[in-house]
């Protein structure tokens, strides 16, 4: 049986991977993206693995991002994200990924769909899942976006060129409003669990912020702790369907249960000192706070960025269990420090009262990125039965 090849690239965005298309590259029914973004990754794999595709076999390894021209005046491309389930035959687009929107500029550059010159670009980036604007800064080498500089980042070995993303006016990403219950804390009534205390901010990405303490947890474990702790697992899946529901994400908690992008789902904790994934210990008096987050089912190893965004605008309302556990700020606008498993992470956030109510003007913090390769993805024709071969978007069938 034949297979068909599209170009593609394969690019690391902060701590994540991802299959980057051209959006001329891919048909212009986007029915059958979802086929076609399975079988490059390697998705349903029931083994966990995606060996028979581009995947690692975690979500910050199963990811498929698109770039194209921009479909509003205030933005210089498109950018939709795609995360790929890893076991299940499922392509969910109700959330963004963070690290990868660090590649989308970079990426746009090199490949000509943005015009950029001199030693900056700036790139005004539309997330298509969430209908926000990101704006990318980064150094340019020869005309192309730079890879080699001193900035390192917890989760990936070595250092690369800085890539600033500014997430602008990031409330509402999900819901369309940054409080979506109105309140700065919630107490859910959770089949199986009970009554427990819960801030859902949505932010970039919504989020449902927990407690580690009324977890019976302390709030530093690591993400293999977590995913063994089969009763903790349990208790945060439930707790994330009610708050789905709560939040008005999902109408029902089968439809919460379905969806499995967001809201995100974690637990915060106070300063203090713990082990890091990379062996070194981290310290209290280096952090502001300390978060562990979950999303489709796994515990995350370095915190999804637009995540750490919704935790560090959350830190910032007043009253909220984050603001609670996080250390009090000497200056309104100074970054929050967050120790999460694979290190510390530094997230900036602007957050005040406008007209009686909380708004988060923006969220900024520092990735980097690198393309991998570049060339063709394969997917078997068996796989996609929908997609012919058509010269216009490149995409050509291979014997």
């Amino acid at each position: 049986m034949k297979q068909f090849r599209l170009p593609a690239v394969f690019m690391r965005g902060g701590t994540s991977n991802a299959i980057v298309f051209n959006a001329r590259d891919l048909p212009a029914d986007r029915a059958q993206w979802d086929e076609i973004f399975l079988a490059a990754i390697g998705s349903p794999d029931p083994y966990g693995r995606q060996l028979d595709g581009m995947g690692g076999g975690v979500s910050s390894l199963s990811k498929v991002c698109v770039v194209g021209p921009p479909s509003r005046p205030d933005a210089d491309i498109d950018y939709t994200f795609a995360q790929v389930q890893v076991k299940e035959a499922k392509v969910d687009y109700g959330a963004n990924c963070g690290n990868m929107s660090s590649a989308m500029g970079p990426f746009a550059v090199d490949e000509g769909i943005f015009k950029a010159s001199g030693k900056e670009a700036v790139v005004r980036v539309h997330n298509t899942n969430t209908k926000k604007i990101i704006r990318a800064r980064f150094s340019l080498d020869d005309g192309l976006s730079a890879v080699d500089g001193d900035l390192a980042i917890p989760g990936v070995a070595g250092t690369g060129s800085p890539v600033r993303l500014e997430f602008l006016e990031p409330g509402g990403a999900t819901t369309g409003k940054l409080l979506p219950t109105g309140n700065v804390v919630d107490t859910l009534d959770v089949p199986g669990v009970g009554k427990i205390r819960a801030s859902l901010v949505d932010a970039a990405n919504a989020c449902c912020f927990l407690n580690a303490a009324d977890l019976g947890i302390s709030g530093t474990e690591l993400p293999d702790a977590i995913e063994a702790n089969a009763a903790l697992m349990e208790k945060l899946a439930a707790i994330r369907i009610a708050a789905s529901v709560a939040m008005g994400i999902a109408k029902t908690s089968d439809e919460a249960r379905a969806r499995k992008a967001v809201p995100f789902v974690g637990f915060i904790s106070p300063a203090q000192d713990a082990a890091s994934l990379s062996g070194v210990d981290i310290r209290a008096a280096d952090v502001d706070l300390t978060g562990r987050m979950i999303s489709n089912g796994q515990p995350h190893r370095a915190l999804p960025l637009t995540v750490s965004l919704c935790m560090a605008v959350a830190a910032r309302l007043e009253g909220s269990l984050v603001h609670a556990a996080a250390r009090k700020a000497t200056e309104a606008d100074a970054p929050i420090r967050i120790a999460m498993p694979s290190g510390v992470l530094v997230v900036a956030a602007n957050v005040f009262k406008k007209d009686g109510a909380w708004y988060a003007e923006q969220g900024a913090f520092y990735r980097t990125q690198r393309r991998l390769f570049d060339g063709y993805v394969y997917v078997r024709a068996s796989q996609v039965p929908g997609l012919v071969e058509n010269t216009k978007s490149r995409v050509k069938a291979a014997a």
